[in-house]
């Protein structure tokens, strides 16, 4: 069966928050045709953040997660069809194939359809017992293994790993990190950084250790066995009930490759989200677009860039576009501690640290030049506030000041 446009109809692929951010923002700028957002999940488009923290902790309901309730993208005429997949694109037909095997024009399209967790490449990895946490249903099934006492492996010492691991040791499991690189958080941020977060992470019972490889899964040969210890290249071995794999995200982009999208660690944008069909955008986590900020291209997996950059593409789509320019930012809450980050600081010259790593609240600030780049706060949100705007300036700063917490650090802004 196929469905026919009758009405300008604009389709989301995609249940995640760029693609919510998207649909709600199509009928704030006055689209009125037919919204119909597709998503592989059953769930209402929903934010990934709370997965690995409160809502693994079981703190909040999973309709808290959503970025619209159903009777909100009822009210406004937003579809959503959940549990179906895009098989196919056919762009000369401006035509969906859904493996529910019907059909569905489009006139224009948005493809918001994120990453999924990278697998660890290793004999038996497919066990039942090991896991990922992307989605809804991952963290159901870590849930429901992670009891007290239990034994929690996790491999991948980024934030989700240690985001994971603040939030089962919590609940009482016995839980160890286990990560390749020689410290912790190593491709985000500087060794001081890292080696305060192993040290909490210690310090609140977590068994962290870095510069370990994995060198096999021990089970037993029946089918469906659970991996019951993990063998490490420094000769150890580590016995778990569960694992949790967070090594990072793929970019879901077989589809737009499918359809003949340019698509290099990512799906290639504009700075208007553009794709190489004027008629497709991409926002999210699977776009590679053009950063003014940085000077190069760049892929990034955040929240604040999928929401942004998805109401950029909604302008897109409206024939109202507007450069997406925006500075990248990041969080990461652990224990009582929020780690936020602002700018990248590949190539950096000078690190100045205000306040004290030996306490549990501080700010790193990453100079080039003697220009502020990036900047990473711990529990200090009024010095993040005022460090965007300073990053965002790329204000020379002098050193000395930044340092010294008798100084201010809003007299560093530039006068209105």
């Amino acid at each position: 069966m196929t469905e026919t446009a009758t009405v300008p109809t604009y389709v989301v692929i995609g249940g995640g928050q760029a693609g919510g951010e998207t649909a709600i923002e199509l009928r704030k700028l006055g689209f009125a045709g037919r919204i119909v957002i597709i998503g592989e999940e059953t769930a209402l488009p929903y934010r990934r953040p709370p997965l690995s923290k409160a809502y693994l902790a079981g703190g909040v309901a999973e309709d808290t997660l959503y970025v619209m309730q159903r009777a909100g993208l009822e009210k406004a005429a937003i579809e959503f069809r959940g549990g179906v997949r895009v098989e196919q694109i056919d762009r000369e037909a401006k035509q969906l194939k859904l493996s529910d095997g019907s059909l569905l024009a489009y006139d224009k399209l948005a493809l918001t359809t994120g990453g999924r967790a990278r697998e660890l490449k290793i004999p038996g990895a497919d066990r039942p017992n090991v896991l990922a946490l992307r989605t809804i249903a991952d963290v159901e099934r870590i849930r429901a293994r992670a009891q007290a006492g239990q034994r929690a492996v996790i491999i991948g010492g980024g934030f989700i790993g240690l985001e994971v691991a603040a939030t089962l040791i919590k609940l009482g499991l016995k839980v160890t990190v286990l990560e390749g690189l020689p410290r912790v958080l190593a491709r985000v941020t500087v060794p001081e950084i890292s080696a305060f977060f192993e040290r909490v992470h210690r310090e609140a019972g977590v068994d962290l250790r870095t510069g370990v490889q994995i060198v096999s899964f021990e089970y037993e040969p029946h089918a469906n066995a659970a991996v019951t210890h993990i063998h490490l290249s420094d000769h150890s071995r580590v016995e778990a009930d569960f694992i949790v794999v967070g090594i990072g995200v793929i970019p879901n982009t077989e589809l737009a490759e499918g359809a003949g999208l340019v698509v290099d660690n990512g799906i290639v944008v504009d700075d208007c989200t553009r794709t190489s069909d004027p008629d497709i955008v991409a926002a999210g986590d699977c776009s590679n677009h053009p950063n003014e900020f940085l000077g190069r291209r760049v892929r990034l997996e955040s929240v604040q860039n999928a929401m942004e950059q998805a109401r950029a593409a909604a302008r897109t789509l409206i024939g109202k576009p507007q450069p997406y320019k925006m500075v990248p930012w990041f969080w990461s809450d652990q224990y009582d501690l929020k780690l936020q980050m602002v700018g990248i600081s590949t190539g950096f010259d000078q690190l100045v640290i205000r306040g004290d790593l030996g306490a549990r609240a501080f700010a790193a600030f990453y100079l080039h030049e003697g220009h502020m780049i990036a900047a990473d706060t711990v529990s200090r949100p009024l010095d993040f506030m005022l460090a965007k705007k300073l990053v965002a300036a790329r204000m020379r700063v002098d050193a000395a000041q930044l340092a010294d917490e008798a100084v201010p650090l809003k007299s560093l802004l530039p006068a209105a």
